[in-house]
């Protein structure tokens, strides 16, 4: 697609990649292989549809906000942090664009309403924090909690319609097999959190959008398949991580420490198939002085 055609933030996305391109250059540092032409095929049926390529590309833009904050954070060169400002920028552009259009199409639904207290409360008992006696009654839960497990819902959801898609046309066995166990995985999750929605009377999220269609030919070579999932892996135990620090009532953190438990370790199982099939790039090393 020439360059005058693409909206402006994409043209901008092209500029800043550019731009970075150019520092590894200018530094001396070997410029990543990354994904080529190669890496998508454009000429084979459609393995998903009904709207799934923008939650797909809404989910992308969601890991990539997160990864350009932390970015800033630990950069310190005006021009490098100028770049992840320029990246933030349109990222969150883009994810609006996203999330507009699929709530506009009703491909996903809004977040679930509840009702709230009308005043400021303090707690003040320690079985604010309980959650593990199967003899007493849990709290409900608070609005900080209902976003975390929503959240989580949502994301694995599209993990799994990601996942299961690639499982039905991956070239390598064990890579195909590597995928069916992720999306049995993340159903899982989905299953769980699920459960903790109905035990407290409120609405599990169910989206209208996005399914696998009977195609067997893959849009994308088995590595890049696996970098998307590599990168789904790192963005849920990011999200575990999230809900293990702000839940306050403790089987809820109990509940997603096990799942960080799992994700890892398949996390690692599919680290081990990237490096087994070349396609794990190593950042830039340091020099151990001799």
């Amino acid at each position: 697609m020439p360059k005058k055609s693409l909206p402006i933030y994409m043209r901008r996305l092209v500029h800043t990649s550019n731009k970075s391109l150019a520092f590894f250059k200018v530094e001396g540092i070997p410029v990543p292989v990354g994904f080529t032409e190669q890496d998508v095929k454009k000429d084979v049926p459609k393995l998903y549809d009904n709207g799934f390529d923008i939650m797909f590309l809404r989910m992308i833009k969601e890991i990539s906000m997160a990864m350009h904050t932390l970015n800033i954070t630990m950069s310190y060169r005006e021009d490098i942090i100028q770049i992840y400002r320029e990246l933030t920028k349109i990222t969150q552009k883009s994810y609006h664009e996203c999330t507009k259009y699929l709530l506009d199409k009703g491909l996903i639904p809004r977040s679930t309403y509840v009702s709230t207290t009308k005043e400021v409360e303090f707690v003040k008992e320690k079985g604010y924090l309980s959650g593990f006696n199967p003899l007493s009654e849990k709290r409900s839960l608070n609005t900080v909690e209902l976003a975390i497990i929503y959240h989580a819902i949502e994301s694995n959801v599209i993990g799994m319609q990601m996942i299961y898609g690639f499982a039905q046309c991956v070239e390598k066995k064990d890579v195909s097999k590597f995928f069916t166990k992720g999306g049995e995985l993340a159903a899982g999750i989905i299953k769980e959190m699920s459960e903790i929605l109905l035990e407290n009377n409120i609405q599990v999220p169910a989206t209208a959008g996005g399914n696998v269609t009977t195609s067997t030919l893959a849009p994308f070579s088995d590595k890049l398949m696996m970098y998307c999932v590599s990168i789904f892996c790192g963005f849920s135990l990011g999200g575990n991580s999230i809900g293990t620090a702000f839940s306050l009532r403790n089987d809820l953190p109990a509940k997603f420490s096990i799942f960080m438990k799992d994700i890892f370790e398949y996390a690692h199982e599919g680290a081990k198939i990237m490096i087994k099939h070349g396609w794990m790039e190593e950042p830039p090393q340091t020099v151990k002085p001799k």
